[in-house]
């Protein structure tokens, strides 16, 4: 990749008026947060047989509302590589029994739809697209296709907020990287677009990360998570395993499969953003890096395990994907449902989930998952930093949501 050495300056008039200067790299900044299922001969299992859902599927678990399919919204889906075939999507929604939905790509900074790659981040646009168009078959899904540098994640952010053309209600991201991995400059960048998406009444969805609570950095022992998911105007999604039996949800726990090399829900404390207002009473624990106080990761969850993964046509192919890649794309076709049925956005939904979840908890709209952990957490009652404040019942959220004045 193209780098740079040195400082960078400015005039001092403009010191209070640029934020950021970008574009003088093209370093990959962000990773896809899918992960395939391993063949047996490669992974070995001790114990149960895998299987696989298609979107439907889950959203009937999650009891997500009936008679709704997204109609007259929008959701973005952010991409930095990879592409999708029209010809797939049609043959997969076909199989599903479902009217192929509206998909369009938008360029950002010279970014294309660019499949050809069955194993590569084709795999990522293809979960997105069909996961959230199968929830809500009904709204145009817009593809914001841009390179993966810190400059093209910024502006396909800011290019999908600002589109007055497709009008998203809700945003899907399912790339990220660990806080680390980030400049001061990038994450106050994509923290005021976030935050203009709150003011704007978008509610931004992003995939927590796939490697535990380290999140991948292998250059120390600490914990780490995932960012854009971090940012506190971003609703982040953690990872379960989904068992199922008699179309019931049987089991639900911790995604982590890290023994058998595939991956596990991220989550835990922010190193870059403090504790937000409406995070106050979730009982957040200490980092256990320096037992700082932060932003908890993620906010709630839903099904990633690929053992228990989606099914996904990738080029003609017949897949089973998980990781929190899945999870982005649900939640944000579930939002489009509530905000089909309610006639205007949920937008900022944060202070919501956490200002009301005792309810939503007796009420039986947020499912609490208890059992597992990510490495360095461990699931508990009430919010914890695997999977959040848990996974949805779409059609008690939405009547909670109804029935709020907010």
């Amino acid at each position: 990749f193209r780098g740079r050495t040195g400082p960078l300056h400015i005039p001092n008039e403009l010191d209070q008026i640029i934020v950021g200067v970008f574009g003088l790299d093209n370093r990959p900044q962000a990773h896809p947060h899918f992960r395939r299922r391993q063949p047996a001969n490669v992974t070995p299992r001790a114990s149960a047989t895998p299987i696989s859902y298609t979107p439907p599927q889950i959203a009937q678990l999650y009891d997500f509302p009936q008679g709704l399919n997204g109609s007259g919204q929008c959701i973005a889906l952010i991409e930095l590589g990879g592409g999708y075939v029209e010809q797939d999507l049609n043959s997969y929604f076909q199989q599903l029994g479902i009217p192929t939905p509206q998909v369009l790509s938008v360029s950002v900074d010279g970014g294309q739809n660019s499949p050809g790659d069955p194993n590569g981040a084709d795999g990522e646009v293809d979960l997105d697209i069909q996961v959230a168009g199968a929830i809500a078959p009904g709204a145009r899904i817009a593809v914001y296709f841009a390179p993966n540098t810190d400059q093209g994640f910024i502006d396909a952010v800011n290019a999908a907020i600002h589109d007055s053309t497709n009008n998203p209600s809700v945003i899907s991201i399912s790339w990220g990287g660990p806080e680390a991995d980030w400049t001061a400059q990038s994450v106050q960048a994509m923290d005021q677009a976030f935050q203009a998406a709150a003011s704007l009444g978008i509610t931004v969805c992003a995939a927590a990360g796939d490697n535990g609570s380290g999140d991948g950095v292998t250059t120390d022992q600490l914990a780490h998570v995932d960012f854009p998911a971090s940012d506190p105007y971003v609703l982040g999604c953690g990872g379960t395993r989904l068992d199922a039996a008699n179309n019931q949800v049987s089991s639900e726990v911790v995604w982590n499969e890290i023994a058998i090399n595939e991956g596990a829900t991220g989550g835990g404390v922010s190193d870059l953003f403090g504790l937000p207002s409406w995070q106050a009473n979730a009982h957040v624990p200490p980092s256990i890096n320096d037992q700082h106080a932060g932003r908890g990761v993620p906010d709630v969850s839903g099904n990633a395990d690929p053992e228990t993964g989606y099914k996904v046509d990738v080029d003609g192919q017949n897949q089973s994907i998980g990781g929190t890649s899945a999870v982005a794309p649900l939640w944000a076709g579930l939002i489009a449902l509530l905000n089909q049925k309610r006639g205007q956005a949920v937008g900022y939904l944060n202070p919501f989930l956490y200002q009301n979840y005792q309810q939503l908890l007796q009420n039986n709209a947020l499912r609490d998952v208890t059992t597992g952990n990510n490495g360095g957490y461990s699931a508990g009652p009430g919010w914890d930093a695997c999977t959040g404040l848990g996974t949805p019942d779409g059609a008690r959220l939405l009547n909670a949501l109804t029935a709020s004045s907010g």
